[in-house]
């Protein structure tokens, strides 16, 4: 119901909020991707799981826009909210795919600023300052746009400054508002125990190439995942509460011909007070967590090169990270390749027929005293329509 309603709110805002000589625009892509998918997994050299396994997934994705004169503007996105939008057909073909509000936000389009607000696009596809911010651990595979679809809640403002432009958000990282850190801390009633973030970046050309430095600081305590996200196995490993990470670094676009070419570079570091959620025992069949102070001290970086030609696409990423948090140190490694070639079908004023053959390698390290390796190869075909 709450899925429903909010999709309905979201139709009637853009439908209310425009008169009727706005222009109101409506989009969208359709996507099928049949998956196999190989996986390995392993403990100090033993082999502990190897799978192979062939999926099938789906997605939908309606955008509107609408262009309410003097450069205002307001945007949505609905699909499914599950990660990627994509939904997987199950055993049982019981499957269910709830469009739900993924993007919603509005603002203003000026000749030498803008700004905006809402739960807004992050374009992490091709910027990881948010992946490893928010996933030091395990910052390759562009988690934020699987896991998190690409956006969060926030306020923006971009200026021109310069040559280039300069752009500020802030960020709504998380709402502790029904964190599980009410239960043991009863004076937890501060409106800035929610996670905020500021994300700084200046957008300029040298020559032919665009450079891009950033700088992404939580200003409050904010919450960060842990762990690889390829094997449940690895689940939770490292993830902290209330903690400030700071990340910074720089992505640059350089073309060479017929080809452009992205280097990406970010570090990443807390140093400061959080909590760790532990496991105290069972209850009822069931693990039981409780949370306990720490010391947080871990650095992470990621270092990211993106080829494109045509329509061949591939890059290669690489994240380290130490976490030095506790009585012994945990070191983690991801390497993460990426290779797809786009070819067009059908393209028309109406919209277009695309068939992606698609290659995704993911190998992972985890060094706490006891070694796992994790390795995981997708082959996908990606045929999309859009609209």
């Amino acid at each position: 119901m709450k899925k429903l309603l909010s999709l309905a709110f979201a139709l009637v805002l853009i439908s209310q909020a425009s008169p009727a000589s706005a222009a109101i625009k409506f989009s969208g892509d359709a996507q099928v991707r049949p998956r196999f998918e190989m996986l390995d997994y392993e403990v100090n050299d033993y082999d502990v799981e190897n799978t192979e396994d062939l999926k099938y997934y789906y997605r939908l994705r309606l955008k509107a826009a609408a262009d309410l004169g003097d450069g205002y503007f307001a945007k949505a996105l609905i699909s499914s909210e599950t990660p990627g939008w994509l939904a997987a057909v199950s055993d049982a073909n019981s499957e269910k795919f709830d469009l739900g509000v993924s993007q919603l936000y509005f603002g203003r389009m000026m000749e030498n600023s803008h700004y905006m607000m809402g739960r807004m696009p992050l374009g992490s596809l091709n910027n990881p300052v948010f992946d490893i911010t928010m996933y030091p651990f395990q910052a390759t595979e562009i988690p934020v746009f699987l896991y998190n679809n690409d956006r969060l809640y926030g306020f923006n403002y971009g200026t021109k400054v310069g040559p280039g432009e300069l752009n500020a958000t802030l960020c709504i990282l998380n709402n502790d508002a029904s964190h599980i850190t009410d239960a043991w801390d009863d004076n937890e009633d501060d409106v800035l125990e929610d996670g905020y973030a500021l994300h700084v970046s200046y957008k300029t050309n040298i020559g032919n190439v665009t450079f891009q430095p950033q700088l992404l600081a939580a200003l409050t305590g904010a919450d960060i995942a842990g762990g690889a996200y390829i094997d449940s196995n690895m689940w939770g490993m490292g993830a902290y509460q209330d903690v400030a990470p700071i990340t910074f670094g720089a992505n640059a676009t350089i073309p060479a011909g017929s080809t452009t070419f992205t280097v990406s570079g970010f570090y990443s570091f807390v140093d400061g007070e959080g909590y760790e959620f532990v496991a105290d025992g069972e209850e009822c069949c069931e693990t039981v967590y409780v949370a306990e102070d720490r010391d947080v001290d871990y650095h992470s970086y990621l270092f990211r090169v993106k080829a494109q030609n045509g329509p061949v696409t591939a890059w290669f990423d690489y994240n380290a990270a130490t976490d030095e948090t506790g009585s012994s140190d945990t070191d983690y490694s991801n390497m993460f390749v990426w290779a797809q070639y786009n070819w067009k079908v059908h393209e028309s004023s109406m919209g277009s027929f695309t068939v992606s053959p698609t290659v995704r390698y993911l190998a992972s390290e985890v060094d706490n005293g006891i070694e796992t390796n994790t390795s995981r190869l997708r082959t996908e075909l990606w045929a999309q329509v859009t609209f």
